[in-house]
């Protein structure tokens, strides 16, 4: 049964039409970008907003080409089209060599070769994606009823090697669109319950009470059993890190769209409201949502975007619970108050990326975002990142009402 969850005042004056207004401008930077990138795949923002572009197996890989691929949806313009394709050796080649592979093959093969499979009936694509789908369901600990997310390849594995084989992450929670969407093609059910053990799996270990999250989360490697909550990328093992939480409210609500059970989209909305409750002002996320105000507020353009799309696709998934209703139920009535509310939401933050961080208008610029926050730690704290230009450019056309998309 759908939980209503009332969401905080806007903190600030919204203007729906200038949000809406900008997508147009944002695809054509994109367009404008493509001769600048060419075959490569961005990852990481330099100072003179230029890209560092990835290597082999990396993580980030895939989200040009989404890009690319929702901007051939919208337009039918063959130069989007023609650029994507130019990636796929680069996806082939990495199934040659599944050591390297890991958790992310869902971030990698859903927005590259999902996406041409269901825009162009490319059966290769299919295939590959199928391979990749295959490669991450034997990732799971059946036992633990988990999804192992790195090998002994990460750097983390060098300072914590008892661990890295039971270790799982919220990131992986958007990686399961790959594995429903193989239930879908194949009419295999194993996928699709793998996806739905793992999702139950993190809301009982990597959600806390007060609907925070950890980043990771430790089960004994070889016994299985829940140990602890701890951080990788965020401030501290119990601070709550802003992407970490961006992606549980994207990836329950789009866990819900494929389940319809709604304790996937309840919980979407308190995760979704922990982050309405502490984000700044300005609509922007610092890196960290329990970042001692003693250190750098760094923001993070990306966990905004996330969050953005997030909070729309919720709105869409009440809209369509509520047309399933009588216009006379006052059940549909409240389910569209609460669409509107994440929908204003959902724009709001939008407008604040659009205020703050957008490059649209710098004709230097190969990126849409600017003040990412990779990793914190490490340094890398004021950068473009490809998947903040993805889900920004995501969470506008799902404002625009679009609802199909390659996870």
């Amino acid at each position: 049964m759908n939980e209503f969850i009332a969401l905080p005042p806007l903190p600030g004056e919204l203007d729906k039409k200038r949000v809406l207004d900008h997508l147009p401008k944002v695809m054509a930077t994109i367009k404008r970008n493509i001769p600048r990138i060419g075959e490569r795949n961005p990852k990481i923002g330099n100072a003179d907003f230029s890209w560092t572009h990835c290597g082999a197996f990396d993580w980030v890989s895939s989200f040009w080409a989404g890009q690319l691929w929702l901007c051939y949806q919208t337009t039918a313009d063959e130069q989007f089209k023609n650029s994507a394709k130019l990636r796929k050796s680069y996806f082939a080649n990495m199934l040659l060599d599944p050591f390297w592979l890991d958790h992310d093959l869902g971030f990698q093969y859903s927005l590259s070769c999902v996406a041409e499979y269901k825009l162009t009936g490319c059966e290769e694509s299919k295939m590959m994606a199928l391979r990749a789908a295959d490669h991450l369901i034997h990732r799971f600990r059946k036992v633990g009823g988990y999804i192992v997310a790195w090998n002994d390849t990460h750097p983390l594995a060098l300072e914590k090697p008892d661990v890295i084989q039971g270790k799982s992450i919220i990131d992986s929670l958007q990686n399961t669109a790959l594995l429903f969407w193989a239930a879908e093609v194949t009419g295999a059910p194993r996928y699709r319950e793998v996806a739905i053990r793992h999702s139950e799996t993190l809301a009982k270990h990597i959600v806390r009470d007060d609907y925070s999250t950890y980043h990771s989360y430790n089960f004994d490697p070889i016994y299985q059993t829940p140990v602890k909550g701890e951080t990788f990328q965020g401030y501290a093992d119990e601070s709550c890190w802003a992407r970490g939480q961006s992606w549980a409210i994207h990836g329950y609500a789009q866990t819900y769209l494929y389940t319809k059970d709604d304790n996937f989209l309840n919980l979407a909305k308190k995760v979704a409201r922990f982050a309405a409750d502490v984000i700044t002002p300005d609509g922007v996320p610092v890196w960290d949502y329990r970042l001692p105000a003693d250190e750098i507020q760094y923001k993070d353009s990306s966990a905004g975007a996330i969050t953005a799309a997030g909070f729309l696709l919720i709105a869409q998934a009440l809209e369509d619970k509520a047309e399933l209703l009588p216009r006379d139920d006052a059940q549909r009535a409240q389910l569209l108050e609460e669409a509107a509310q994440f929908s204003d939401w959902g724009l709001y933050l939008l407008q604040g990326l659009m205020n703050s961080c957008d490059l649209c208008d710098n004709e230097q610029a190969e990126g849409l975002l600017a003040n990412g926050a990779s990793f914190v730690k490490v340094g890398l704290c004021d950068n473009m990142l490809p998947y903040g230009d993805y889900y920004y450019l995501e969470a506008l056309m799902r404002a625009h009402g679009y609802r199909h998309f390659f996870w």
